[in-house]
């Protein structure tokens, strides 16, 4: 396997972590979800979609050199998931939240992310579900971000 493919699929390796490597894949995404968030939240919301579309390219290029299908060391998928679910978040409070969130859905797959963990091949198929359960985060959130004023004062200000 090329080692630059092991490097992105494991997100610097966090997917080799002894323990819950999905955990550490969404830790993982955090980071990148704070450089992207000066970009303002179109550029947020373009800088993840391209991010999402890499993923996929690695998932897939992972999958051809290792034959093996989402593997537990690919956390790439959780890395882009988690950007989605944390696109447009502006406190600390919220990031949490929507961690916590993302984690239960990609754990616990309820429909449509278990339809399409089971259904979908290939690297769009390892990277879907984790897709899915961000969107179903993301729009949990900002329902929650409107309704609510749980979430206290924005990282950024001026987003």
């Amino acid at each position: 396997m090329k080692k630059q493919t092991e490097i992105l699929a494991t997100f610097g390796y966090l997917g080799k972590a002894p323990v819950a490597p999905g955990t550490f894949g969404t830790l993982g995404a955090i980071p990148l979800a704070l450089l992207f968030m000066p970009l303002g939240p179109l550029g947020d919301m373009v800088a993840t979609v391209l991010f999402a579309g890499v993923s996929i390219w690695v998932a897939q290029a992972y999958e051809s050199e290792s034959d093996s299908h989402d593997a537990s060391e690919v956390v790439i998928d959780e890395v882009a998931g988690g950007l989605i679910a944390f696109t447009w978040l502006t406190t600390w409070q919220a990031f949490v939240a929507a961690f916590v969130i993302f984690r239960a859905l990609d754990a616990l797959k309820p429909f449509p992310v278990g339809w399409a963990d089971k259904k979908i091949e290939g690297g769009l198929g390892v990277v879907a579900d984790d897709l899915i359960a961000g969107v179903i985060t993301s729009v949990v959130m900002q329902i929650l971000l409107v309704q609510t004023t749980w979430f206290g004062v924005p990282i950024n200000p001026t987003f």
